[in-house]
């Protein structure tokens, strides 16, 4: 009788260690859902910004080019014009 005791005893032991571990391994895996979503979030913001910052390069270089070759351009206009009048004085 005692037998039967000792293997019941322990067949609710092992019923309470799997529960338990269960348990743990829901609760890890909740945790690991939060770091990842928050992760993820960081991530997310780290790209939209670096994609900002680019953009803003971006257009900052377009407008010194577009100065570069307007002043370029009105120069070369300029110094043809007063060719021009030098030829025709």
């Amino acid at each position: 009788m005692l037998g039967g005791l000792g293997k019941l005893a322990a067949e609710g032991m092992a019923h309470r260690t799997e529960k338990a571990t269960e348990g743990a391994i829901h609760a890890v895996e909740e945790v690991v859902k939060e770091v990842v979503g928050h992760a993820k979030e960081t991530g997310e913001k780290a790209i939209a910004e670096a994609v900002k910052k680019a953009q803003e390069s971006a257009d900052k270089k377009m407008k010194e080019v577009t100065e570069t070759v307007t002043n370029t351009v009105t120069n070369a206009i300029t110094h043809a014009a007063e060719s021009l009048d030098k030829l025709g004085q």
